[in-house]
């Protein structure tokens, strides 16, 4: 599901905002060869956009029961934390490893450019409690996979997922098993 589908205005805004940077994050890099990353950073900068942006999400998931809004590190720190507070959820960080003091348990996975690693503090969700996934892009759907992965094995159950961007060339919506995923904004 996408709200570029349902035709919201606030999409376009949005959209015009994020800024595309060939070969990043690693210039001259073969894996990063071809790469167009998609930089938030600069719809950060616009605070409509950005209000926008977390007000199409708040109202998509406001009263559906949602108790845990888990953000993956880094981009899923911006906007999960206000969507959070905003349907009265608490939010969990899925950092990258060793960030996190104390007991964690991980999930190791693939990326378009490499391999990675999502940790989460044993505790921080409970059995039964419905979570949202937030990040701001999906690309080859390994690092949502990852973060359904730690979620579901302490007992949570996984909503939805939700991005601001998808790259749906890259296939990562089919890697979800079904799971529902909204995005804002599509980039091919």
């Amino acid at each position: 599901m996408s709200a570029l589908k349902d035709e919201d205005p606030r999409i376009h805004g949005i959209k015009t905002k994020i800024r595309v940077v060939p070969n990043f994050p690693k210039p001259g890099a073969v894996q990063c060869a071809g790469i167009m990353f998609q930089d938030i950073t600069t719809l950060l900068l616009d605070p409509k956009a950005f209000k926008d942006t977390i007000d199409l999400f708040v109202e998509r998931y406001k009263g559906k029961n949602i108790s845990v809004v888990a953000g993956i590190e880094a981009r899923g720190f911006i906007f999960g934390p206000p969507i959070a507070l905003a349907i009265g959820a608490k939010f969990v960080p899925l950092r990258k490893p060793r960030k996190l003091p104390g007991e964690v348990i991980f999930k190791e996975y693939t990326l378009e450019y490499g391999k990675d690693r999502l940790e989460m503090h044993v505790g921080a969700v409970e059995p039964g409690e419905h979570a949202l996934v937030v990040d701001d892009l999906i690309a080859t759907g390994g690092t949502l996979c990852a973060a359904m992965n730690l979620l579901e094995r302490v007992g949570a159950e996984v909503v939805e997922c939700a991005c601001v961007i998808e790259l749906p060339d890259l296939q990562g919506r089919e890697r979800l098993n079904g799971k529902p995923l909204y995005v804002l904004v599509e980039s091919h």
